[in-house]
């Protein structure tokens, strides 16, 4: 079920009625509901992968309470691989199993040999990826005694799957989201509204900016040998854009619904393209994931707290397996590579850890200096992008070729108007650069003036909505 349709315009309001109107005095009852309700919506894409939101959820909850009964180190790190063995087994087979069969393919290949095997037609089940990291993230920190095991399984297993984050994000970390299934909600109305506007924010993002810009991209990287190095530029620009609104719009829409039902998720994204270096960008997008390795791998390895060569080291693993993450590719693995290339320069001058405000707090108007730091930022993202978006890796280097040829100082062959439109956008996201969204208005005092800002957005979605793309992360 798509946040974008009509199918969920009637299903949330469903939801919600009953939630809150029939279920409110009992959290089990609620919790119960909320279990149901998520599986039903995950099956609306298959109901046969329902199994392994099951299998991963028990496998985890039996961990969790076998590590609290022991001390005993040799035992808990039994556990813990088990947990590892069974989620990282099943994320691996379903997701990279034909990768690493035409990956050895292709090795003897090269010495002449050829190997003989066949790869599996298998589905790739919707949003394992994002389950499965946040499933992990509970048997790790009660192996850490960094939370404790909760013996109530019904919160455990509707934690896993809480539908509004389950095919796509954040991935939330079970010391925030599980305690909020184990004490009863209360209604609230402000956060409620702030819910509707996320969601009118999203589906915003989603289909007036990312389907917009997908219309472009999708022709211009399936015909990019027609185009000139201009056009080609400015398609790997939509596609930076699509896939901002696109899974930015996802997170909205998913933090959004869950205020409706009286939960907080984490922010995912933070206006990540005015970001004035690497660290930034990785501070303001995806946020979750990016924690999540920095917690689970980057630290346990030593983090920035060993010598400089183990640093690099530690830099290099922690992007190579988040591109490995979103796809059993080598055009993600390259992507995440340079990344910790670009992210070098920051190791060496010491500045990675800069830029944690906004930039040029309480101006209007971004300095000179802000203004080439998050262009030439925004220039490094965008040529990482082109691996991401491509078939192969053939395709990303023929692309990247032609669009840095001569050509790329011809007139462009792309609507001027969608341009236009992404540039106004980010002018919008600077002026409210220090808020936790572009719709938190309250500077505006009249209510029916923000009311009418409401309804002007709602009417842009109606008018201008482009053809219905699948979200792109659901690949993951």
């Amino acid at each position: 079920m798509l946040f974008n349709t009509i199918d969920f315009a009637i299903f949330m309001p469903i939801v919600f009625l009953l939630y809150w109107f029939v279920f409110k005095k009992n959290i089990k009852i609620q919790n119960l509901f909320l279990l149901i309700t998520s599986y039903f919506f995950y099956a609306c894409w298959d109901w046969r992968f329902l199994g392994l939101i099951f299998v991963s959820s028990l496998v985890d909850y039996l961990v969790g309470l076998s590590l609290a009964k022991t001390e005993e180190k040799a035992k808990r790190k039994t556990l813990l691989i088990t947990s590892l063995v069974v989620n990282l087994g099943i994320l691996g087979f379903f997701k990279y199993y034909n990768f690493f069969i035409e990956s050895f393919q292709e090795v003897f290949s090269l010495f002449g040999r050829s190997l003989e095997s066949s790869s599996l037609n298998i589905l790739l089940p919707v949003g394992i990826s994002f389950y499965t990291f946040q499933t992990l993230s509970y048997t790790i920190d009660v192996y850490r005694k960094r939370i404790e095991p909760t013996n109530n399984i019904l919160s455990f297993f509707t934690f896993v799957s809480f539908f509004p984050q389950l095919v796509a994000g954040p991935i939330e970390r079970a010391s925030n989201l599980l305690p909020q299934f184990e004490r009863k909600r209360q209604f609230d109305y402000a956060k409620s509204v702030d819910g509707l506007r996320l969601i009118l924010l999203g589906l915003f993002k989603k289909m007036v900016i990312a389907d917009n810009c997908a219309l472009a991209v999708n022709e211009i990287f399936t015909n990019y040998s027609e185009y000139n190095g201009s056009t080609l530029f400015f398609g790997a620009f939509f596609f930076a854009f699509q896939i901002y609104g696109d899974f930015s719009g996802y997170s909205d829409i998913a933090i959004g619904t869950a205020r409706l039902l009286g939960f907080d998720l984490m922010q995912n994204f933070n206006s990540p393209y005015l970001s004035r270096n690497l660290g930034e960008f990785w501070r303001r997008w995806h946020i979750s994931l990016s924690t999540w390795f920095r917690d689970y791998v980057y630290i346990p390895l030593g983090g920035n707290q060993v010598s400089k060569a183990k640093w690099i080291r530690n830099i290099f693993i922690v992007f190579l397996l988040s591109g490995f993450w979103h796809g059993a590719n080598w055009t993600f693995i390259i992507w995440g590579f340079i990344h910790a290339l670009f992210f070098l320069p920051l190791i060496f001058q010491n500045k990675n850890g800069h830029f944690k405000d906004v930039a040029d707090p309480g101006k209007l108007l971004p300095s000179l200096k802000s203004v080439v730091q998050i262009g030439s930022t925004f220039l490094i993202v965008l040529v990482a992008w082109v691996f991401f978006r491509a078939e192969n890796v053939t395709h990303a280097f023929l692309y990247l070729q032609e669009m840095f040829s001569v050509s790329l100082f011809s007139f462009p062959m792309v609507s001027k108007g969608l341009v236009l439109f992404l540039m106004v956008y980010m002018i919008f996201e600077w002026l409210q650069r220090d808020k936790k969204h572009l719709l938190e208005i309250d500077f505006i005092r009249s209510k029916p003036l923000r009311i009418a800002v409401y309804y002007c957005l709602a009417f842009i979605i109606f008018y201008f909505a482009g053809d219905t793309q699948p979200f792109i992360y659901f690949q993951f």
